[in-house]
């Protein structure tokens, strides 16, 4: 086990990965607190470049042999989010590259402020964030060109 001061409250993390506040398993809802969540946010750019892909009026399961990372329908179709190469191997259109930020903080579905919070942060730096929540972490999408900038600004907040 692992232990970490956090916020005056000590953190847990077991070998198989359960977290622990103040002796509280965090179990499968995940951090609520906003103050703890903005200072574990441990953000990290992966390496891949994304796009997003428009497949106008197919449902959920249309190629999924591309393995996308996100899926999203929609009335107009089905968006799915797909690493830059697979999309580009098979000649697929998408306007604009982005780069992901995951966000390494277990944080629950119900917390209030976390998006609010890192959204303002990159407003402010004039990047655009586009969220996708999965049930463990948030993942921001940003443009490519700015990925650095929004990685430093993050770190910022979260250090704050």
């Amino acid at each position: 086990m692992c232990v970490l001061p956090r916020n005056g409250k000590n953190r847990t993390v077991s070998e198989q990965g359960d977290v622990f506040v103040g002796g509280a398993e965090l179990g499968m809802s995940g951090e609520t607190d906003l103050d703890i969540l903005l200072r574990s946010m441990e953000p990290e750019l992966l390496p891949e470049a994304y796009v997003f892909v428009s497949f106008p009026g197919e449902r959920y399961g249309y190629r999924e042999d591309l393995r996308p990372v996100a899926a999203v329908q929609e009335a107009e179709g089905l968006t799915l989010v797909l690493e830059k190469s697979r999309a580009d191997g098979e000649g697929m259109a998408y306007d604009g590259v982005f780069r992901c930020i995951s966000l390494h903080v277990h944080s629950s579905l119900e917390a209030v402020g976390l998006t609010a919070a890192f959204a303002a942060c990159l407003a402010e730096e004039g990047i655009s964030a586009n969220v996708v929540a999965g049930f463990y972490h948030d993942h921001i999408y940003v443009p490519a060109s700015s990925a650095a900038r929004a990685l430093r600004a993050l770190r910022t907040l979260s250090a704050a």
